[in-house]
């Protein structure tokens, strides 16, 4: 089964690698391995989509935007809700050890006081005031005759048995210098993230270009050795007839034999690595090892359309302004600053609104409510509802809140002198890049053209070679020649084609590396 990726089927091609690992590792039988045909830029696509590095790179992108987003979240309103729930087995006296501590005592000598009161003053001649102890007792009968519990001397006044309390307190910064350079910061390591993915495309799509090229030259080396053992099969055929005829003696004919078996062990070994070198592809591109990629693009270049190659200083410029690695490292350095400010922002205060919206409840568990029917003495009762507005009550309180960290021991001071000095690390750094960028342009665009003026050279050098073996195929035909000057001829053409593919490999490199050195983009 074969699949041809083209630009519109880019989609499709993705798809089918997902079934070929599918279909080609997640099952234990050995099927046949599926054939995937790719050009050179088809590969990038792949890359681009499916390498180990940039989906690394994309979780980190996405981290980055997560934490941009949890930066701003320190100046969004904040809403907090707490619920309590409390059972009081034992309330201890406030009033203890005060004056006040027998206060509560004295409610039923103030009751007495009242009801003799209105007995003086209220003009009926049969009712007349009592002494304290008539008192007591006649309203205990009349707790008795309701047939109601009253309350004890044991019964504790500021016992409140259960008590419930829920808040929503809701909160919004007003103004904090720590929390608005936070988010500056988190959206400058952001960008940062993005400049390090850039970089990793970069460098994934030299990866690819570099193994595709490999493999090409390892298949199209393949080649030139099988058709040098085809042409060393006929030269053993000719020296054959010419020992037979008692022209040439066997000893040529054995030194022709040794010389084809020596290319066919060089054309196995040179088969293997071809095929590694199209595995070490699949690698990179994060596709299933077992898949067998069929290289669609050829080994080969135009030396009339070569783009012309801008002279180091125009690159450099160029490097300078496109280069993410450049662009992360002066990110690095204001991200430093970032930090800087962050810790120079605990010099300044912080203001913030805030509404607490409160509902308590105090329910005890008896819940008995003791009434008087208008005759002394004469009482009724009734129970109230655990939810009764008596024990509920909604509060509601407002303010703003300042906070200023006045002193702090100087730990604010060597904040910031630690971030300068993080800064000048980081310049330094900056400094030191580049020198290297230059360096790694020079170099680029060095051995573009070395690699050029080598196509040149083997072009015309390969042409001589092929010359060459037709001049030593015909002497040796008409019998002017010997094989030795053939084989020779023969082995100067191999070397020359191989030569030939090697320059024209080393150009296609070298071109990559100008590209990732320029920081050209994809």
């Amino acid at each position: 089964m074969q699949y041809t990726i083209t630009h519109r089927t880019i989609t499709f091609s993705f798809i089918s690698v997902v079934l070929l690992f599918l279909l080609g590792t997640g099952s234990g039988r050995a099927n046949p391995p599926d054939t995937l045909s790719i050009s050179i830029d088809e590969a990038i696509e792949i890359g681009m989509v499916n390498s180990y590095l940039l989906r690394q790179s994309l979780l980190d992108l996405s981290t980055a935007d997560s934490q941009v987003r949890e930066a701003w979240g320190q100046v969004y309103p904040q809403v907090n809700m707490r619920a309590n729930v409390i059972r009081n087995v034992v309330t201890a006296n406030p009033f203890a050890g005060t004056e006040a501590g027998g206060l509560f005592d004295t409610f039923a000598s103030i009751e007495w006081l009242n009801y003799n009161e209105q007995a003086r003053t209220d003009g009926d001649p049969s009712t007349s005031p009592i002494d304290f102890t008539e008192f007591l007792d006649r309203q205990q009968q009349g707790f008795e005759q309701a047939g109601i519990r009253p309350p004890g001397s044991d019964t504790d006044p500021f016992n409140v048995d259960n008590q419930f309390m829920a808040t929503l307190s809701v909160s919004q910064t007003l103004y904090s210098g720590r929390a608005f350079t936070a988010i500056r910061g988190a959206e400058k390591f952001r960008k940062m993230h993005e400049d390090r993915r850039n970089h990793n495309r970069q460098e994934v799509a030299h990866r690819i270009r570099s193994a595709y090229y490999s493999a090409l030259l390892a298949g199209k080396s393949a080649e030139v050795l099988k058709k040098s053992i085809e042409r060393t099969a006929r030269t053993v055929e000719e020296i054959q007839k010419s020992v037979d005829q008692g022209v040439l003696a066997k000893a040529d004919r054995l030194n022709a034999e040794v010389e084809l078996v020596n290319l066919e062990t060089e054309y196995i070994a040179a088969v293997n690595e071809a095929e590694l070198a199209r595995k070490n592809l699949n690698m990179i591109l994060g596709i299933p090892v077992r898949a067998h990629l069929e290289l669609r693009s050829d080994l080969n270049i135009n030396t009339r359309n070569v783009p012309d190659v801008p002279p180091v200083e125009v690159a450099y410029n160029h490097a300078m302004q496109q280069r993410p690695d450049v662009h992360q490292i002066e990110g690095l350095i204001e991200i430093e600053k970032a930090h800087r400010n962050l810790a120079r922002a605990s010099y300044f205060p912080e203001i913030s609104a805030f509404a607490n919206f409160n509902y308590m409840g105090n329910v005890p568990d008896r819940r008995q409510v003791i009434m008087q029917d208008g005759e002394p003495f004469q009482y009724s009762s009734r129970q109230r509802d655990f939810f009764s507005d008596a024990y509920w009550n909604p509060s509601v309180d407002v303010g703003i809140q300042f906070s200023w960290r006045l002193f702090t021991g100087f730990q604010t001071t060597q904040q910031v002198q630690q971030r300068s000095i993080a800064i000048q690390q980081a310049q330094i750094e900056y400094e030191q890049l580049r020198e290297a960028v230059y360096l790694e342009v020079l170099q680029a665009v060095n051995n573009l053209n070395t690699a050029f003026d080598r196509i040149r050279s083997q072009e015309r050098n390969i042409e001589q070679a092929e010359l060459n073996y037709e001049f030593a195929v015909r002497r040796l035909q008409e019998g002017a020649g010997t094989a030795l000057e053939e084989r020779q001829a023969s082995m100067l053409l191999d070397r020359s084609r191989l030569n030939y593919l090697s320059a024209i490999h080393d150009y296609l490199v070298a071109y990559s590396e100008y590209q990732k050195a320029i920081g050209e983009s994809l």
